[in-house]
């Protein structure tokens, strides 16, 4: 057994990565339609009822029988779960409920209409959504889908029918299906079906016959349906034998693999295979192998290798880019593992490139390849001599460095040689001369190694055999000794060159995956848009010495949101084709068949969610912009980069998102609070004034005095409550007009009293400030807005002859200014929330009136004098006690007084 086939039986990686995946997950199982009306709901009803005969829990989760008898019938046997009701514009909708799902767990939950749209407020926007979730819980599903409704086939559908369908689902969810089961009958069948009304009622079936319901659309739809389904059914079958180390191919469909290297005949020989391809109805890909031994490409033939991979794909196949120890071998091993029943390659024709294939790698293709059919073809020749188009725009010649080193180093073991020879006499002096060679080898590569072998052989003929000095040799041991040495010198430079070139590819690929792995990091740690694109842009200019813009939609037009170098502007005709970019998620630009005048070449950046932006990218010399490999790096780079950018948006969205949730509760909060706050003032002045008017004869003078007493009450409350909402609009908005003054807090307290006389008067006053408290340092009409607050929140929290203590003291550097209550108190699960606007402790008819703005605006004051406010519930929890901490004057003065000096 050869190592290609003890590797070819062994489970691929990937394979056992899928496997595991979906260890744990529902198993999911489609029944497809080409059209409306086919019975799929009928089947998968009779498919879950024969379930539950064999002992499954099945539970309908949603089905539409469309009033049809039969249907109804299936559903009897069946438990079905209740809907959820959804209330959209006045109507009611019934949606599968997935909660009630998910707290059933049955095995099996039969899913109608994989493709339905939930109504708005549902958890998903769409039930395939809801079925992701049931399999990722571990539940099995059976569901129903048309044919019309798969996202790659929506266009075609389109030009068939001339009838665009909203509701798709992505072709994600077939690839993930364990089973498809095809309901498929013939259109004549479904025809009678529509006129017999089992499908729509009788006017709108007459208005299907005539549009969608052709025969010749049912065909094409069929035909659809039966190929998406084969396709699934080649994947799983693809999966299968790589899971199980099975050794392809499986001629259930042919594959075609198109070898090719860079020579004359390469796009001639992409052509072939298409046409191919096209004979044989199948799928097909191109393949390159680089082996580490390989000898280097030449300019040329790496632009007609990338040339021919971006045909390739232009045509519809795929550009593979393989390694490996042999051709041959990673050529089989691929084709073995893809299920390749064909593979063609082109005609040796003398070329160096071509002998080598053909004495090596052409005969192990047809010597290993078992049942896989191998073709060599001539392919067209390019005719045009062997164009030095350049990728980079340095233009070197012959490097005379490396060979100047390789004399000085023969030089110098020819005198090391000398040396022992003088000293020891050592038989094996030639092996002074191998070290030389395999120092200029590991050093400089394959040609000056063969140069230094070719003088290290002259040197030791002329030196070291008899006769010395001359380059004659007499004796037949030496000549045979100098043969085998030269020899041994040339096998010797080949292979530590060879070491050499493997390891500068695995040092270029290393510095390329640590570069990859920085820059994710990179771009993990970033969470503003800005950022990331300068830091992408850069990135992907230091890596592949390109210029880069990134463009982003704005007002109807592209715009330049970022770049490296720095650069801000485009043309007209760039714009045009980053617009079209943009629009079609396609190239356009340099290079591509589209727009191809403009400076720049244009890529979409996109994700399964959508178009998120276009990348473009230039250089100042002509030629391609990059080579394939190359082009694979910038697509990881972009790929990491499109992710990062919808993980931001989502960022932002769910942002936003709080935001408005959290505007929408503040302007509930604020409707209720002034519907409230309004009303109950209003209406007791409204009353007392019409009272004092419809009956104030009939008032004494107490009287009259009391309706007037409740009309300034009421008031000054409503003037209360219109303050706050400046006062709280005025700090959000940063418009507080701050004077700051030593403020001295006895004063201060007296006039807060006065101004709290009438909220306070039900309630006994205690003031504890000490004469010679220090003052501190705030606006003398904030801070004691600050204290009013208190007071009046102390006062509707307390009840009717309580006590409310406000107490002052000097703590170190601080100074502390605390009112306390004798109410309930305030829940420890309120403490931290206490501060927040509109928070309102008390309930229901027990909350005292008041909108909850009255300690957000005690707080905003205090913070912004440099102080601290706090609230803790006093011992044994009678009441509650606010503390304000505000730096004292002396400490003021003492800091002032040091930047003075």
């Amino acid at each position: 057994m050869t190592s290609t086939d003890q590797k070819a039986r062994r489970p691929t990686p990937e394979a056992l990565l899928e496997q595991a995946a979906t260890e744990g997950h529902g198993k999911l199982k489609i029944f497809l339609g080409a059209a409306p009306g086919v019975g799929k709901t009928y089947e998968m009803l009779s498919s879950g009822a024969q379930r539950q005969k064999e002992g499954i829990d099945v539970v309908i989760g949603i089905v539409e029988t469309h009033g049809r008898a039969e249907t109804e019938r299936l559903t009897h046997g069946l438990d079905s779960l209740p809907r959820a009701r959804v209330s959209y514009k006045g109507r009611i909708l019934e949606e599968m409920d997935i909660d009630a799902v998910l707290a059933r767990r049955p095995s099996l939950v039969l899913v109608d209409e994989l493709a339905h749209t939930n109504a708005p407020g549902s958890r998903h926007p769409k039930r395939y959504q809801d079925v992701e979730e049931l399999l990722d819980a571990g539940i099995d599903v059976y569901t129903t889908l048309n044919i019309q409704h798969v996202e790659s086939l929506n266009d075609v559908i389109a030009q068939i029918t001339r009838i665009r369908v909203r509701e798709t689902v992505p072709d994600s969810i077939i690839d993930r299906a364990d089973e498809i089961e095809v309901i498929d009958i013939t259109p004549e069948e479904l025809i009678q079906r529509l006129h017999e009304g089992k499908v729509y009622v009788r006017d709108a079936a007459q208005r299907a016959l005539k549009h969608y319901f052709s025969p010749g659309n049912l065909t094409a739809l069929r035909e659809l349906a039966l190929r998406r389904t084969a396709q699934r059914v080649d994947e799983q079958m693809l999966s299968y034998m790589r899971a199980h180390a099975i050794a392809g191919p499986w001629a259930t469909d042919e594959r075609l693999l198109v070898c090719i290297d860079g020579g004359p005949a390469s796009a001639g020989i992409v052509r072939y295979a298409r046409r191919a391809a096209d004979r044989l109805r199948c799928t097909w890909a191109a393949i390159h192998v680089e082996t580490l031994g390989h000898v280097p490409l030449t300019e040329g033939e790496r632009d007609r290798l990338d040339e021919a991979l971006r045909l390739a794909e232009t045509l519809g196949g795929e550009a593979v880019m393989a390694s490996g120890d042999h051709v041959a071998g990673a050529i089989l091993d691929y084709a073995r593992e893809n299920n390749v029943t064909q593979i063609v390659l082109g005609r040796p024709r003398g070329d160096r490139w071509f002998d080598r294939f053909r004495r090596t790698s052409v005969d192990s293709l047809i010597r290993d390849a078992g049942p896989i059919g191998v073709h060599v073809v001539p392919g067209d020749e390019d005719p045009s001599p062997d164009k030095a188009v350049r990728i980079r725009a340095t233009t070197e010649g012959v490097d005379a460095m490396p060979y100047a080193v390789s004399t000085l180093t023969v030089a110098v073991a020819l005198a090391i040689g000398e040396l022992i020879q003088f000293v020891a006499a050592l038989p094996n002096i030639s092996l002074v001369f191998l070290a030389a060679i395999l120092f200029t080898a590991v050093n400089y590569g394959l040609w000056p190694s063969l140069y230094a072998s070719l003088i290290s052989t002259l040197a030791y003929n002329f030196f070291f055999l008899a006769p010395l000095y001359t380059f004659t040799i007499t004796d037949p041991a030496n000549i045979l000794a100098l043969i085998f040495f030269t020899i041994v010198a040339v096998l010797t430079s080949n292979l530590t060159a060879r070491t050499r070139r493997q390891i500068v590819v695995a040092q270029s690929q290393v510095k390329t995956t640590t570069e990859l792995n920085s820059f994710s990091r990179k771009l993990a740690g970033i969470n503003d848009l800005d950022d990331l694109l300068w830091a992408a842009a850069f990135q992907i200019a230091s890596m592949l010495q390109l210029r880069v813009v990134f463009l982003f939609p704005a007002d109807g037009h592209m715009s330049v949101t970022a770049g490296y170098p720095p650069e801000d502007v485009a043309d007209d005709a760039d714009l045009a084709a980053a617009r079209w970019a943009y629009d079609h998620q396609r190239a356009a630009g340099r290079s591509s068949d589209t727009l191809p005048g403009a400076k720049r070449l244009f890529l979409p950046i996109k994700t399964a969610t959508g178009m998120l932006a276009v990348v473009g990218l230039d250089r100042e010399t002509p030629g391609p912009l990059f080579t394939a490999d190359e082009r694979r790096l910038l697509d990881a780079l972009l790929d990491q980069i499109a992710v990062s950018i919808e993980r931001i948006r989502l960022a932002e969205d769910i942002d936003n998102a709080r935001v408005l949730s959290e505007t929408e509760r503040l302007r509930s909060t604020l409707l209720t609070s002034i519907s409230h706050d309004l009303r109950t003032p209003l209406a007791s002045i409204i009353g007392s004034v019409t009272s004092l008017k419809t009956y104030f004869d009939r008032f004494d003078a107490a009287q009259r005095n009391d309706l007037l007493s409740t009309i300034e009450d009421e008031a000054e409350r409503l003037n209360r409550f219109v303050g706050n909402l400046l006062d709280i609009t005025r700090l959000e908005s940063g418009a507080l007009n701050i004077r700051m003054t030593r403020v001295d807090l006895t004063e201060l307290t007296e006039t807060a009293l006065r101004r709290a006389s009438r909220l306070l008067s039900t309630h006994h006053v205690a003031v504890s400030v000490p004469s010679n408290l220090p003052s501190v340092m705030a606006d003398p009409i904030l801070l004691e807005q600050v204290l009013f607050n208190l007071l009046d929140n102390a006062a509707k929290y307390s009840p009717a002859g309580s006590t409310i203590r406000i107490e002052a003291a000097s703590a170190g550097k601080k100074v502390l200014i605390s009112v306390l209550d004798e109410g309930e108190g305030i829940p420890p699960e309120e403490l931290e929330t206490i501060f927040d606007k509109f928070r309102r402790a008390g309930s229901g008819d027990n909350r005292p009136a008041g909108t909850g703005l009255g300690l957000a605006i005690c707080r905003g004051f205090v913070e912004v004098f440099g102080g601290t406010i706090s609230a803790t519930s006093r011992a044994r929890g009678h009441g509650s006690v606010f503390t304000i901490q505000l730096p004292s004057t002396e400490v003021v003065q003492h800091q002032s007084a040091e930047v003075n000096h």
